[in-house]
């Protein structure tokens, strides 16, 4: 995250001077993107996603709307520019939205979890894993927990891949997001990363 974050800060600095940079952590960024088991194939569940690389092996949405973010703001910066391997080394972006919509609580999405009607519409820090807990059903199902954060960067993920707005993930996270609004804490961890919460809620709306 710290190559996109920086990526997104010198798309915003519009200096030429800074172009062959950009490139270079355009396509650090690209080659970040996981792709497990058969290549090409989103056939893993962190397929499609951005993670932190290294011993830590698979994506999460906090790393992957980060280098969605930077790689929209760097098309718009950069536009044609770069050399034949530049333009040949692009994003799967329908992988990157496939892996965004498996950290959604919606029914279909991750069908190792169930979906309780409270969290609807909201999202979780990677598939099978939210950080705002989880609950044990009757039927001894397991269902995950939304949260404040990372229900903004999904749907910040899904405007930077240009989703039509009346998609039903994007209407239904945005229905998750009105019934848990507030500024007093984020929806789910209480304090716990507020101030993410808030950078994510100021650019998702």
């Amino acid at each position: 995250y710290n190559t996109a974050l920086s990526l997104t800060a010198l798309a915003f600095a519009g200096d030429p001077e800074y172009d062959q940079v950009m490139l270079d952590a355009r396509r650090f960024l690209i080659n970040q993107q996981a792709d497990f088991d058969a290549k090409g194939e989103t056939d893993n569940a962190f397929d499609g996603g951005v993670g932190y690389g290294g011993t830590y092996s698979h994506s999460d949405l906090s790393n992957t709307h980060f280098a969605l973010e930077a790689l929209y703001y760097a098309k718009s910066r950069l536009g044609d520019k770069g050399s034949e391997l530049d333009k040949k080394v692009q994003l799967d972006w329908d992988a990157a939205i496939t892996f965004v919509s498996r950290t959604q609580n919606l029914p279909g999405s991750f069908e190792d979890y169930a979906v309780t009607e409270e969290n609807r519409g909201g999202f979780n820090y990677f598939p099978g894993d939210s950080k705002a807990g989880e609950d044990e059903l009757a039927d001894g199902r397991v269902a995950l927990r939304s949260y404040g954060s990372m229900s903004y960067a999904g749907l910040l993920s899904f405007i930077y891949a240009g989703m039509d707005k009346d998609d039903e993930r994007i209407v239904s996270v945005l229905e998750w997001l009105k019934k848990n609004y507030t500024l007093d804490e984020n929806p789910g961890l209480d304090g716990q990363g507020l101030f993410y919460y808030y950078h994510t809620m100021a650019k998702a709306l």
